[in-house]
């Protein structure tokens, strides 16, 4: 009987296949995994859709099958994403390595007073099977149609959507449905030049395909209620959209025009030049934090190079990702004049509640330690290039019977907050 069975799925399996390369028409997606059942794509959509899938994935000198079914392509250097776009295009990558900050006040991380057991450094699901990318490559996770079929648009592909921006709060929207949970820095503080964080990772559950739960530093300049807000974020999200599954990535972002056509999601447009072959933006990171157990976190530093002006990213200790090109920003050419740090979530409503989205663990801030999600050793790098401790800074909650932030200091954790939230419950119709 079992036999009969796996051969009748065969049968189907070859069917479908048939029906996808003859008649793609009438080709229906069907995967619960990527969330796209059952959806009609016209053979006019799916071939624009290959022609934008064959810009971004560039021919692989090797391939790497993840445990979680990503498929992680290692291109070369020099035919990496980034380079296709318009302002890159006599752009020579940056060989020499950046100036990194220097540290003014040391903060020890090596351990907690905050009880519960001593935080571990988070890494990648890829690495699992023990396959590396080869010298003068970088690991880019392969684009799918079903990852472009779960967006609204072939446009909307990557990006986030654009929002309307309050001007008396630091990157707080209305009516667009995203709720924050943030701490930041006053617009009085002086030119800052990089920001840098430790944060622990959770999967928070997201309610429906379409929101996201994430946890990021944004450096900012320009207009919050204009057209011409830059911002470059960096952290990790859970998105069913953009990956079709509920585990935590690491991501990239930018913007030179408040979201509105410029910027994308990690490698999904050209734009960040990548250098590092072992780092994989988009890629699943494990493991993640549990309930008053063992806590895992990434440290992430953004800051501006002060020879060349790119804006470097690092991930844990030190090891330089790639940069944003000086080229792509107009106020952020030159430095920016406010920090974000903290969570998001987009809440739908779908049923007419609020949504069940989690934000970080999915706890409220006052559960502290091994319960809530945390960013710890909040620091910032000044015209100087040194790196130092942030003393003052803001909290913003919209909505905080949903989720919350609770800020505070000592020498071990330095500034550091706690923040999150359930969504949906008797508090949070």
């Amino acid at each position: 009987m079992g036999f009969l069975v796996r051969k009748r799925r065969l049968l189907v399996l070859i069917l479908l296949l048939l029906i996808a390369l003859f008649f793609p028409g009438r080709l229906a997606v069907v995967s619960a995994l990527n969330y796209t059942n059952y959806r009609q794509v016209s053979s006019l959509r799916l071939e624009r859709i290959r022609r934008h899938l064959g810009k971004i994935n560039k021919p692989a000198v090797m391939t790497i099958e993840s445990p979680d079914g990503d498929l992680i392509d290692c291109i070369h250097k020099r035919k990496q994403p980034a380079l296709d776009h318009p302002l890159l295009k006599h752009h020579k990558i940056q060989r020499e390595a950046p100036e990194m900050p220097k540290v003014l006040r040391k903060v020890t991380t090596t351990s907690t007073s905050n009880g519960g057991e001593t935080e571990s450094i988070a890494m990648q699901m890829w690495h699992r099977n023990g396959s590396r990318c080869p010298k003068h490559t970088v690991p880019i996770r392969r684009s799918t149609v079903h990852d472009v079929l779960r967006a609204n648009s072939l446009f909307d592909f990557g990006k986030k959507r654009p929002s309307r921006r309050s001007s008396d709060a630091p990157d707080v929207v209305s009516g667009n449905g995203h709720e924050h949970a943030i701490a930041y820095t006053g617009t009085t503080q002086e030119d800052v030049y990089g920001a840098k964080a430790t944060i622990n990772v959770w999967d928070p559950s997201v309610q429906v395909v379409n929101e996201f739960s994430l946890s990021q530093i944004w450096l900012l300049s320009g207009s919050f209620d204009g057209s011409d807000l830059n911002s470059i974020e960096a952290g990790w999200q859970v998105s069913p959209e953009l990956y079709g599954d509920s585990s935590p990535r690491l991501f990239t972002y930018w913007t030179s025009d408040s979201y509105q056509a410029t910027g994308c999601y990690n490698l999904l447009c050209s734009g960040f030049v990548q250098t590092n072959s072992r780092i994989a933006i988009g890629a699943a990171i494990s493991p993640v934090s549990s309930y008053s157990g063992k806590q895992y976190d990434i440290t992430l530093l953004v800051w501006k190079d002060p020879k060349l002006g790119n804006w470097w990213m690092g991930f844990g200790d030190n090891t330089l990702v790639g940069y944003w090109p000086a080229e792509l920003f107009t106020h952020l050419a030159d430095h920016a004049t406010m920090v974000e740090w903290g969570g998001e979530v987009v809440n739908s409503r779908a049923n007419g509640r609020h949504t069940s989205t989690q934000m970080g663990s999915g706890h409220f801030a006052e559960d502290g330690f091994g319960r809530a999600s945390y960013f710890r050793n909040l620091e910032m790098v000044d015209s100087d290039n040194s790196l130092s401790s942030v003393l003052g800074i803001s909290t913003l909650a919209e909505n905080t019977n949903c989720y919350n932030i609770k800020s505070s200091y000592n020498n071990e954790w330095g500034t550091h907050f706690y923040y999150g939230g359930p969504g949906n419950s008797p508090q949070c119709p």
